[in-house]
């Protein structure tokens, strides 16, 4: 009896030992798949791109809000004052020419023709002139011998009178020559002025840019009002400027003398310094939505002249203020509210900040206040569900 006790004793108890097994295996099973099923449905740590915060310098700054354009200082598309065939042209496209320097001729051996002849006339003019106020001397002279001989009684009043007319008339002889001298000297000058027409000056140094027009063609000076296409347009490289649009809500802090960076497509990387030198004393409103008001930057260095061409594009940065070594973050992390997320190594998450802020342009944004040297932002705003205290990892781009 006491031995089939002790079996059921036994035996009750490893039952109990079995079914409590059961009960911690099935415990675990269940544990085991919650932790799958979380790890599986859990969200890796966001990537997101990081920017240390440094010291550097911040600049409030006007662009243009089109692009703006080279120009030369002095550019002028010359046409012939008056109509005719090319006898020779002189120059070539991309030649250096100095002011007053002929560019192309019209033929014009009529009006050289016309010049010698007038040349000619008044040197006959000239040579008559001089032969009667000779006789008108000569004359003035006599009258003057006839008037101290009857003052001596050895002469007639009737001579001597006769010698005072005599040297009127010749004087008033002497000076209508002198005009028909003149009359002559005019007659050339006009002469000169029509054989002028005929050649092409460059009325400054510069370069040439375009020849509209080949020996033996036919050149028509422009008419008022009718768009003929110049002869030679000539463009002066010694001054060159960038000539942009700037939105009417900017145009208020310009004055002239402002320094500014000027940024052409055509040497990207490169910046060239400029100042402010002109501000329109209109608006345009060919946009009604977008007014803008013309300014003009030029280049201070002459030696930009040597590699730039008058049409390239261009932008233009005004700079109305600069503070130096400050605190600063790239504007592109900068949110509305003037908010960045900073990131918390210690954590590993994100903390969304309020900052202060100073100057700013596109490039950066002064910060006053909130954050400091070191500091980590996010950069990466595109990253999907970026929230305050979301986890995250940084990334290298």
């Amino acid at each position: 009896m006491r031995n089939r006790r002790f079996l059921k004793e036994a035996a009750q108890r490893t039952g109990v030992s079995i079914t409590v097994k059961k009960i911690i295996a099935l415990l675990v099973l269940i544990t085991v798949a919650i932790l799958v099923i979380w790890f599986m449905g859990r969200q890796p740590p966001a990537q997101v791109l990081l920017h240390k915060i440094e010291r550097g310098t911040v600049e409030k700054t006007v662009s243009n809000t089109r692009a703006g354009t080279v120009e030369a200082c002095r550019r002028s598309k010359l046409s012939m004052p008056s109509g005719g065939r090319v006898d020779s042209l002189l120059v070539d496209e991309g030649d250096r020419v100095q002011k007053g320097q002929v560019l192309l001729s019209l033929w014009n051996k009529d009006r050289m023709a016309m010049q010698s002849q007038a040349s000619a006339m008044l040197l006959s003019a000239r040579h008559s002139a001089e032969k009667i106020c000779v006789e008108a001397d000569n004359a003035e002279r006599e009258a003057n011998r006839l008037d101290t001989l009857l003052a001596r009684k050895l002469a007639s009043r009737e001579a001597t009178e006769l010698g005072r007319t005599k040297a009127q008339g010749s004087g008033f002889a002497c000076e209508a020559a002198r005009d028909e001298e003149q009359v002559a000297q005019a007659n050339l000058d006009i002469n000169n002025v029509l054989l002028e027409e005929t050649f092409l000056r460059a009325p400054f140094a510069g370069t040439i840019a375009k020849i509209n027009g080949e020996i033996g063609e036919y050149v028509t000076p422009s008419p008022p009002g009718v768009a003929t296409p110049p002869a030679v347009d000539l463009i002066d490289y010694s001054c060159l400027y960038v000539t942009s649009p700037i939105d009417e809500v900017d145009a208020g802090e310009l004055h002239e003398g402002l320094p500014a960076r000027i940024s052409l497509d055509a040497f990207r990387g490169e910046v060239f310094v400029g100042k402010l030198d002109r501000i329109a004393t209109y608006v345009l409103d060919l946009e009604k939505q977008a007014r803008t008001v013309e300014v003009d930057v030029t280049f201070e260095d002459p030696a930009v002249r040597e590699r730039l061409l008058v049409g390239y594009s261009a932008d233009i940065d005004i700079i109305l203020e600069t503070h130096a070594d400050v605190l600063r973050v790239p504007t592109e992390a900068v949110m509305e509210n003037d908010q960045v997320y900073r990131y918390n190594r210690d954590s590993g998450t994100l903390e969304l900040v309020s900052i202060d802020v100073g100057l700013r342009n596109w490039n950066f944004t002064e910060v006053t206040g909130k954050l400091q040297a070191g500091d980590e932002i996010v950069l990466s705003l595109d990253v999907p569900d970026l929230a305050d205290g979301l986890e995250a990892v940084p990334r290298d781009d």
